[in-house]
């Protein structure tokens, strides 16, 4: 079996390990996405049901959406700043995605899924992932391997384990 079809059974499987999970807690899950243009909002809501734990997926391409939907200070934008793909910008997006919905648990991603836009400080496929849970959030930083989309598909599997392993208290 291929790495494409390892991870295209992966993702559902997560998904449904999560939604179990999130449906125990009682927790409701947002999603703030840029590389991944809501392919992790698109995961989750494959699974039937998913309106019991699935609040609001926003899909954040551009900065001045990440600033105005999300909350996140434009400063990260501006000369100097972190830039997009950075630990700052997820970790604000991924408070925002809880601030602006009725979710209490959310994952934001923002990276370079190329196969042009790559830097040798962020080549194409730096992804940053950061979770929020508990109001806390958390963030790292991935280097994914592929084409265009691999490097989405990879993001997507990884932002759902890392959200499993933290509300199942493995983190």
């Amino acid at each position: 079996m291929n790495e494409e079809s390892v991870q295209s059974t992966a993702v559902p499987n997560l998904v449904k390990t999560l939604a179990d999970l999130l449906m125990r807690r009682r927790l409701v899950v947002a999603t703030a996405e840029s590389c991944t243009g809501g392919g992790i909002a698109a995961a989750l809501t494959e699974l039937a049901g998913s309106s019991q734990w699935f609040d609001a997926g926003f899909v954040t391409y551009s900065n001045m959406a990440k600033q105005r939907m999300l909350g996140v200070n434009p400063n990260h934008f501006r000369e100097g700043g972190p830039g997009a793909v950075s630990e700052q910008v997820v970790l604000e997006m991924s408070l925002g995605a809880v601030a602006r919905s009725e979710a209490e648990v959310s994952m934001a991603v923002s990276g370079i899924a190329g196969p042009t836009g790559g830097s040798d400080e962020k080549p194409v496929g730096t992804v940053w992932i950061a979770w929020c849970v508990d109001q806390q959030a958390d963030a790292q930083c991935y280097h994914f391997e592929g084409d265009r989309a691999a490097i989405r598909q990879a993001t997507v599997a990884t932002a759902l384990q890392g959200l499993l392993v933290r509300i199942s208290g493995e983190f």
